[in-house]
């Protein structure tokens, strides 16, 4: 474990029964684009900046930029910066703050708005993630040299443009807004976020520095 950055003890225990064996051949092929653009700006010590894009930055989008940036932390790639933003502005589902929080990140609130401010931290010392729905063009986020990676199809479909993005990515995601309000709810929202977890782990893996 001496190569790798610590992270939080739960989240390090989760990380650590990832298995990248079985990420299919098909999503191994789905990912190798992503691998590809943070290899390309890491070989030129340039700024890795992703923005993680679904419809209404509620569910998908915060899990995949709360884990890519928790796994670019922990393989030590520099100068990563993860976003997240949507078609439209609602409010981060508190079941995905609830779900994160299960798996070890440390959760704050920091404003009790209809769109909550939070703040995600997956290590001690490291700043934490700053989660609150907003649009992908939003003045939080980067205007220009990043890659937007749409997390749900109804997004990559809807847009086929993104200003300002080097590159469009489409790694999508199944919702689990589909369980709300069900008793398959805190598995269902466990099981995406060990999915996107998982496979945003892999990407960095990948990165040879």
């Amino acid at each position: 474990m001496s190569n790798y950055n610590i992270l939080f003890p739960e989240i390090q225990s989760l990380v650590q029964s990832f298995d990248f064996a079985k990420i299919s051949k098909e999503r191994k092929e789905i990912l190798q684009p992503l691998i590809d653009f943070v290899q390309l700006k890491s070989d030129h010590h340039q700024e890795i900046r992703l923005n993680l894009i679904c419809t209404h930055n509620s569910r998908r989008s915060h899990l995949a930029q709360v884990w890519a940036q928790t796994a670019a932390y922990y393989y030590g790639i520099q100068n990563v910066f993860c976003y997240s933003g949507g078609t439209e502005a609602t409010a981060l589902y508190p079941k995905v703050a609830e779900t994160l929080a299960q798996s070890g990140f440390t959760i704050t609130k920091l404003s009790g708005s209809n769109n909550p401010v939070y703040a995600i931290k997956f290590a001690g010392n490291q700043a934490p993630v700053i989660g609150f729905s907003k649009t992908y063009d939003d003045d939080f986020n980067p205007e220009s040299e990043f890659a937007a990676i749409m997390t749900c199809s109804q997004a990559d479909g809807g847009c086929p443009f993104i200003a300002g993005a080097e590159k469009r990515i489409a790694v999508t995601y199944e919702d689990p807004k589909a369980f709300d309000n069900t008793e398959q709810q805190s598995e269902k929202y466990n099981e995406r976020s060990v999915q996107i977890a998982t496979e945003m782990f892999y990407v960095f893996s990948q990165i040879k520095k």
